[in-house]
C-alpha cells in the first residue's frame, strides 16, 4: 500500500529518491521499477529518511560499479569475453539489488556497454584476422627465406640469419593449425638441409685442411734442407717451385698453418737473405773489375789509329790477356766495356786485312789475270765488230758493240782492283 508523499520526504542524498523507493508503515523499504515495486530491505527503527538515504547509498555503490565498468570496457583493459562476463555479473546484481534509486538506468547502461563490447568484439576478431594475414605472409617469406639460405653456401651469415629468421618465427601468433603445420615444414626442412649441408661442408673443409697440413709439413722439410745451399740460381728455383706448391696445398688449421708458414718463410729468407749477401760480396768484386777493364780499355783506346800493325797486335793480345784475366763485370756494364774492347780490336784487324790485299802476290796476280783476259776479249770482239760492219750486218754489229761496252766497263774495276796492289 503506497504512503501519501507528505510522510515520505526527500532523503538526505543530494537528490531525491520519492521517484525510485518509498518507506511503510513497518519500516520496510520498497524500490520503483518499470516491472513495478518491490521491497529491498527493512528498518523499523530508522525514520523514512534514514531509510531511504540508506539504500540510495547502495544505489550510488552500484552506479559507481556501472561507471567504472564503463570505463574500463571503454579504453579497453578489459578483453571482450571478460567484459562480458563482468558485464553479466553487474547486470545480475543491478536486477537482485537492495537499493534505491533508477535500477532501469543502470541496466540500460549495461545494455549500452553489451552493444559496445560487441563492437569489439568484431573489431578485434577483423584485427586478429589481419594479424593472422600478415602472420601468414610473414611465415611465408620466412620459410622462402629459409629455403633459399638452404640451397646456397653462405655457411657463417647464413646459420646467423636462420637463429634470426626462428627468433622472428616464434614471435608471430599461430595459424589455422593445418596451414602452420605445412609452413613450419618447410620451414623446419630448410633449416634441416641447410644444417645438413654446412656440418657436410664443414666435415670435408676440416678433411681437406688435415691433407693441406701435411702436405705444408712436407714442404716445410724440403724448404728447411736448401737453407744452407750455395748453388743459387738452382736453388732459387726449387723455392718457387715449393711456393707454388704451398699456396696449391690451400688451407691448414688457422694455428697450425701460421706456425708452419712462420717456419717456411724463415727457411726462404735464410736462402735468400744469405744469396743476397753473397749477391753483394760479388757485386763488389765485379765492380773492381770493371774499374781495372777501364783502365785497360784506356791503354787498348791508344793503338787507334794503327801505326805498326805487328806492335800494335802483340800490345793488343797483351792487354786481352788482361782483360780475361780481370774477371766479370757488373750485367750493366758488360755491354759497354766489351764493346768499347771490340771497335779496338776491329781496328787493327782492318789495318791488318788492308795491308795483307796490298802484298798478297797471289790475289795481284789474279787481278793481273782478269784485266788481260778483258783486255784480250775487248781486242776480239772490236775485230768481230769491225768485219760485221764492213759486212753490213748491223745487227751482229750492234751487238758487238753491247759486248765491248760491258767488257770496257768490268776491265775498268779489274784495272782498279790491281792498281791496289801497287
Amino acid at each position: 500500500m503506497s504512503t501519501p508523499e507528505s510522510e515520505h520526504p526527500l532523503a538526505d542524498t543530494g537528490r531525491p529518491v520519492e521517484p525510485w523507493g518509498r518507506v511503510s508503515d513497518d519500516g520496510t523499504v520498497f524500490v520503483r521499477t518499470a516491472d513495478g515495486e518491490r521491497p529491498v530491505g527493512q528498518m523499523p527503527d530508522a525514520t523514512a529518511e534514514e531509510a531511504l538515504a540508506f539504500f540510495a547509498k547502495r544505489y550510488d555503490d552500484l552506479a559507481f560499479e556501472v561507471g567504472l565498468l564503463e570505463q574500463r570496457v571503454r579504453s579497453r583493459a578489459l578483453g571482450p569475453d571478460e567484459a562480458t562476463g563482468s558485464v553479466r555479473q553487474v547486470q545480475s546484481a543491478v536486477a537482485d539489488a537492495q537499493a534505491v534509486g533508477d535500477l532501469n538506468a543502470l541496466d540500460s547502461r549495461l545494455d549500452v556497454l553489451k552493444v559496445t563490447i560487441g563492437n569489439q568484439r568484431e573489431k578485434k576478431k577483423a584485427e586478429r584476422a589481419r594479424k593472422l594475414e600478415r602472420a601468414k605472409g610473414e611465415k611465408d617469406r620466412i620459410a622462402t627465406e629459409a629455403e633459399k639460405i638452404g640451397e646456397g653456401k653462405d655457411w657463417r651469415d647464413g646459420a646467423n640469419r636462420m637463429r634470426e629468421l626462428l627468433e622472428e618465427w616464434k614471435a608471430l601468433p599461430r595459424l589455422e593449425k593445418s596451414l602452420d603445420d605445412a609452413l613450419w615444414r618447410r620451414f623446419s626442412t630448410a633449416r634441416t638441409t641447410y644444417t645438413r649441408r654446412r656440418k657436410s661442408h664443414f666435415s670435408e673443409l676440416n678433411e681437406k685442411r688435415d691433407e693441406a697440413r701435411d702436405a705444408k709439413e712436407r714442404l716445410v722439410v724440403q724448404a728447411e734442407a736448401l737453407t744452407g745451399s750455395t748453388d743459387w740460381g738452382p736453388t732459387a728455383g726449387k723455392y718457387r717451385d715449393l711456393m707454388r706448391e704451398w699456396k696449391a696445398a690451400g688451407s691448414a688449421p688457422r694455428a697450425v698453418d701460421d706456425q708452419l708458414w712462420n717456419r717456411f718463410r724463415t727457411a726462404q729468407d735464410s736462402f735468400f737473405g744469405a744469396r743476397d749477401a753473397a749477391d753483394a760480396e760479388q757485386d763488389a768484386e765485379f765492380a773492381a773489375n770493371a774499374e781495372k777493364k777501364e783502365s785497360l780499355l784506356v791503354e787498348a783506346e791508344k793503338l787507334v789509329p794503327v801505326t805498326d800493325v805487328r806492335s800494335a797486335k802483340e800490345t793488343f793480345r797483351g792487354i786481352a790477356e788482361r782483360w780475361d784475366a780481370a774477371g766479370k763485370v757488373p750485367r750493366e756494364r758488360m755491354k759497354d766495356l766489351e764493346g768499347r774492347m771490340r771497335v779496338v780490336e776491329q781496328a787493327i784487324k782492318g789495318v791488318e786485312d788492308d795491308q795483307w790485299r796490298n802484298s798478297n802476290p797471289e790475289a795481284r796476280a789474279r787481278a793481273a789475270d782478269t784485266v788481260g783476259q778483258l783486255e784480250s776479249s775487248i781486242a776480239d770482239l772490236r775485230a768481230k765488230h769491225e768485219k760485221a760492219a764492213a759486212a753490213g750486218n748491223e745487227k751482229k754489229a750492234a751487238e758487238h758493240a753491247a759486248a765491248i761496252e760491258a767488257r770496257e766497263s768490268w776491265l775498268a774495276e779489274a784495272q782498279r782492283a790491281l792498281d791496289d796492289f801497287s
